[in-house]
């Protein structure tokens, strides 16, 4: 990372971690880093909310004005999860993240701001990170609405809200390996429908924007995610669900 920069974010070190934070909160994720990680500080506080993950997710307000985000512990899936649950080369997962918000966000793409990202050193090439994510307020999502969600009307405004960012990501040119449920959030939007957001963005990689394979690789992803949430936890997911994401996604 030696000279890496970017706008509006600073790049320092604290209690013997790597930090990036958005200018507005660095003194305050300094403060904190000094003493501990920001993940067993966002886990005592008395107002964090759990949130689910591969391992606990905790929501809090940061002091100040920093307002509040949502704090992970990054965390492997998979095989490899049995060998090394929390330890990455460089770069870390925090940094990747960083860098595909701020690409998909600049493209017309929803995604939580990254308010900072902290990497632990074990030695010279391995690391631990926390990552601060902006909270999305009053959302829930996809396995959640749809399940809740019945009458026909509704459930067309749950799709077509799914529709709209998974063509946000086809003209990103944003390809998300990991695009299931638990990872497009739903808010109530300004008008009468819905938007959807996509969260975990470190995996993100980048193509042609456009591309007709970005489109069908993210909906065939989410797809399964929802045929296997149909299968092993009911979800109401129809074969009508299913034609109408298909029919109004790839165009």
């Amino acid at each position: 990372m030696v000279g890496f920069s970017i706008p509006s974010y600073e790049r320092f070190t604290a209690g013997g971690a790597r930090v990036v934070a958005t200018r507005a909160c660095s003194s305050i994720i300094r403060s904190i880093v000094e003493k501990e990680s920001l993940y067993d500080y966002a886990a005592k506080q008395p107002d964090a909310v759990p949130l689910v993950g591969r391992a606990p997710v905790f929501a809090v307000n940061l002091p100040g004005s920093c307002g509040r985000v949502v704090v992970r512990h990054n965390m492997r899936g998979g095989w490899i999860a049995k060998f090394s649950k929390d330890l990455f080369v460089l770069p870390t997962r925090g940094f990747r993240e960083l860098i595909a918000s701020l690409r998909l966000r600049a493209s017309g793409v929803s995604t939580p701001e990254v308010v900072a990202y902290v990497s632990y050193p074990l030695n010279w090439v391995l690391r631990r990170s926390d990552v601060a994510t902006r909270e999305i307020a009053n959302g829930h999502d996809l396995s959640i609405v749809l399940a809740k969600v019945t009458d026909h009307d509704h459930r067309v405004m749950v799709l077509d809200a799914v529709v709209k960012l998974l063509k946000s990501l086809t003209y990103a040119g944003a390809h998300h390996p990991d695009l299931n449920l638990k990872n497009v959030l739903l808010t109530a939007g300004e008008g009468e429908g819905l938007d959807a957001h996509v969260l975990d963005v470190d995996r993100v990689h980048f193509s042609a924007p456009g591309s007709p394979l970005i489109a069908k690789a993210n909906l065939d992803r989410l797809i399964r995610s929802l045929r296997k949430w149909r299968d092993t936890e009911g979800l109401p997911y129809s074969a009508e669900d299913e034609e109408y994401l298909r029919l109004h996604t790839i165009e």
